[in-house]
């Protein structure tokens, strides 16, 4: 299953051929360079590991420094591994690009969500609020967790307040829009998690998922 890291751009529109407008986000998806090629004699499992984004070779240990030497590779900044299907055959230094996948393709894309810090149990998980007439003390407060005197506590797992975003999030069977090779941008339709300049990892979409 061929996988491309990538940085989201932003979102913006485009209109089809029938005047319709279609809602995209903007990847800047590759090129990413294969680093290792992953054996089931030598590593236990097979898979393509692949590097994406330069990175100052000072700011790399000398364990991965001498994995990238070993086979004259720039120092790459992310590595992600995805198995490849059946037929397909890679090999190190080969160069993956947003140009590799077909237009109107479903694709499986993760990120990691916007942060939103602490927030309280409306914001967080949709809770209702107290009246909010003069004199109310519960206008945006929690109610009653504990089960009066028995049991008397407060059971593990209650939606409460706490930190919120910043989580491992996949969309999935988003349609494949437009492909702009000279400049490795992907058009995505609809949204995508993570904001502007986050790192998402793009798939094609698994087969026999729901859509």
């Amino acid at each position: 299953m061929k996988a491309i890291l990538g940085k989201k751009v932003g979102m913006t529109q485009i209109f089809t051929e029938a005047g319709e407008v279609v809602p995209v986000t903007v990847i800047e998806a590759g090129p990413e360079t294969v680093t290792q090629i992953k054996t089931v004699e030598t590593d236990g499992y097979d898979a393509v590991q692949v590097g994406f984004g330069e990175a100052k070779p000072q700011r790399v240990n000398k364990p991965m420094t001498g994995h990238f030497a070993k086979n004259d590779i720039p120092v790459k900044k992310y590595l992600t591994e995805f198995q490849a299907e059946e037929g397909e055959s890679y090999e190190v230094g080969q160069v993956i690009t947003a140009a590799d996948f077909e237009v109107g393709s479903k694709l499986d894309i993760t990120g990691t969500s916007k942060g939103k810090g602490t927030q309280g149990e409306i914001k967080r998980h949709g809770h209702h609020r107290g009246p909010m007439s003069h004199g109310s003390k519960h206008k945006r407060l929690p109610g009653g967790k504990a089960g009066a005197s028995y049991p008397g506590r407060v059971f593990k797992g209650n939606k409460e307040s706490g930190r919120m975003g910043r989580d491992t999030v996949t969309v999935q069977n988003v349609v494949l829009v437009k492909v702009i090779e000279d400049r490795n941008l992907m058009l995505v339709k609809g949204a995508v998690p993570g904001n502007k300049g986050g790192l998402v990892r793009i798939q094609y979409a698994v087969k026999g998922q729901d859509k």
